[in-house]
């Protein structure tokens, strides 16, 4: 089973800021008690690679992905710590090029054709599309997937737990990226049962809509 396979059973991938990397250990076990074994780290913060070294080590069932990577530095120190999958706001053929020859699964982020198009060129068939709400949601992934017939789709940016059905319905759609329930301030009071219980709910919702 490749990783998006992997993903696509997985159905939502939490998006996490981690500002302090001890707590990368308690999150990790609320994400797997809450049934989403999966976090898309991101290196918005100095943390990031620590944090995803953490949940690697001692949960290393969990499928860990580095998110916000910007430079091939983070490339390097994101691989270096575990992650399983990179991932990208925006498409930039250089992050594309280096995590391909790496063999690491890289997952760019696109917003019109023309980056989709690119994508494919570099032979991805995972893109993600970002921000997906403020860039016409669901109804634009699928007019552009009716051009881009074997592309498939992770939305995230916007996506809560009011709207996460419909992405989940379309057969398109691998995961949908989400913070919703891995609120930064959460994380930092050390909230651990108020984020499993709404890890777990969000969970619900992915087995009620695919089963």
């Amino acid at each position: 089973m490749n990783l998006f396979d992997e993903l696509k059973k997985i159905g939502i991938v939490p998006v996490v800021v981690i500002d302090d990397a001890k707590d990368a250990e308690a999150l990790a076990e609320a994400l797997i008690k809450g049934g989403l074994p999966c976090a898309e780290v991101t290196f918005r913060t100095a943390a990031a690679a620590e944090a995803i070294s953490r949940i690697t080590a001692k949960f290393p069932e969990m499928l860990v992905g580095a998110g916000t990577v910007l430079t091939i530095d983070q490339v390097d120190r994101a691989i270096a710590a575990g992650a399983k999958f990179i991932v990208a706001p925006g498409l930039n053929p250089k992050i594309v090029a280096y995590c391909i020859e790496k063999g690491v699964p890289v997952c760019p982020g696109t917003q019109t054709p023309s980056e989709m198009e690119q994508a494919m060129e570099f032979g991805l068939n995972t893109v993600k599309f970002f921000p997906a709400e403020p860039s016409g949601g669901l109804n634009m992934i699928k007019a552009v997937a009716a051009a881009y017939t074997t592309l498939t789709f992770m939305p995230t940016g916007g996506i809560n737990a009011k709207n996460v059905r419909d992405y989940l319905a379309y057969d398109r759609i691998v995961a949908c990226g989400g913070s919703w329930m891995v609120k930064k301030d959460l994380i930092k009071a050390g909230k651990f049962d108020e984020i499993e219980a709404m890890v777990r709910e969000a969970a619900q919702i992915v087995k009620e809509v695919r089963g």
